[in-house]
Parts: C-alpha cells; structure tokens; sequence
C-alpha cells in the first residue's frame, strides 16, 4: 500500500490512524520528504488516504511524539534530520562466521531456559524421535539499545546441557555449540512474514499486528545430524537482509547465485 491508496473499512482491520502511521512513517525513512519541505498537510493526507482530517492527526501527533516530524504553526509540517532506526545488517545467507561476528556485536536477554518434549514441528524439521527432548530458550537479542529480534531456538537435550543460561546469556548460541566439540557444516533457512503478537510486540516495542521478518533455521553437523532449530522474528525496520550475487555459467546459460 502507498499513500495514494485508499485505506480498507475491513471490521477487525488495523486501525486507519495506524495504517497511515505505518505508511508515513516508512515514506520518511525512504527519504521521500525533503527536511526543508513540508509534507503534505493534514487536508492533503487525507484526500490521499480517504480518511478524516482527525484520523490524519492521530498519525502525525505518534510521529511527532517519536521525533519524527516537526509541526511548527503557520508553516508546516517537517521531517526532522536523522530520523532513521538503526540498522543492524547481516547476510543471513553467509557464512557461520557472519552469523556468531553479529551475535558479538549485540545484546541479549534470554526470556526463557527449559527443557521440553519436542514439539511436532520441531521433531520433523530436525528428523527427531518421538520421545526426543529439546533445550528451548527464547531471547531478545538488542542492537544501540533498540531490540530488533525475538530468538526461539530448540537444541537437543544432550547437546543442550554442555551449556547454561548464563552462558546463553554472554556467547552466541552457534560459538557455545563450538566449544562443547559440534562442528557445524550446514544449514537451510526459509523467509517469510509474520504478524507481531501481543507478546512478542511487546518485547520489541512494537504494536500487536505490526508485521515481522520471519527466518526459520534448522543448523547440522559435518555428518548431516540437526543439532538446532531456530525461529528468528526481526523489526523490519531495524534489520536489512544483505547478501552478495553475481552471474555464474550454469549449463547453457548464465544464473544468478548468492
């Protein structure tokens, strides 16, 4: 959606005064407005949006209050400089290496530390027995003191006792897996979009339904055995996904591969 949309009169939808709190504020962050001209005024906003002059205001008064934008009367509104979340860049198709240098470079707080049966999904994707048992934790893992990620990892539970949460809570999971003697050879990923929960919005100060970057990640051993299952919800504002391609013979044809 962009701001010439009109905005959905769905019942249980995200509010309009969100919708275009969401918009806005992605448009500044692009660098769409000029710090020295004024955006569109509240009239002008909501002919773009076909919303009232009050349901623009509610908008602008959350960008506003997050120091977004300046209203300064008889002139306009103004996108302040320097607007912009800080970004925490990683290429999550690199290398292991990148990934535990990322770990490094921010903070956690581990939520939660257990021991559980593993769950169906878990089983399957790491082709565990029924009977299995799995470390679980759940983190937040923070960047400049903005938290960016949820982490819910499951390890199985002989690999999981060689460490603590207090070890959790100071090395990357992938580095402790290094020192209890795995060695990782693999690992495949799927990336997809998900909704923010109450909870889990909460956590990274968000608002429930605000959507999420959503990395699923199952990591093997040199033999091909799964020794972690991963679910990673990123703030798409304070996470970019990066990686390098370039054209490679393929066959008959030249192809794009990472």
């Amino acid at each position: 959606m962009n701001s010439q949309q009109h905005l959905a009169d769905e019942e249980g939808s995200t509010p309009k005064y969100h919708q275009i709190y969401l918009v806005l504020r992605q448009e500044i962050r692009d660098g769409l407005y000029p710090e020295d001209t004024p955006i569109p005024s509240e009239v002008e906003l909501g002919h773009q949006f076909g919303v009232s002059r009050i349901t623009v205001r509610k908008a602008l008064e959350r960008l506003e209050r997050e120091g977004a934008i300046d209203r300064q009367r008889g002139r306009g509104t103004f996108v302040r400089p320097s607007t912009a979340q800080p970004h925490v860049a990683a290429s999550l198709s690199g290398s292991i290496e990148n990934l535990i240098a990322m770990g490094l470079q921010t903070s956690v707080k581990v939520l939660s530390f257990d021991y559980i049966p593993a769950p169906a999904i878990v089983r399957d994707a790491m082709g565990l027995p029924v009977a299995a048992r799995v470390q679980r934790a759940v983190r937040i893992r923070t960047h400049e003191e903005v938290p960016f990620s949820h982490l819910t990892t499951f390890v199985p539970e002989a690999i999981g006792r060689n460490y603590s949460v207090e070890d959790l809570s100071d090395q990357p999971l992938l580095m402790l897996l290094a020192k209890a003697g795995i060695t990782v050879g693999s690992a495949e990923q799927t990336i997809t979009a998900k909704l923010a929960t109450p909870e889990i919005a909460r956590h990274l100060k968000m608002l429930p339904g605000e959507p999420l970057l959503c990395i699923d990640r199952v990591v093997r051993d040199v033999d091909g055995h799964a020794i972690e299952m991963i679910r990673g919800l990123y703030r798409p504002d304070t996470y970019s996904h990066q990686m390098n391609i370039e054209r490679a013979q393929q066959g008959t044809g030249r192809m794009w591969q990472t």
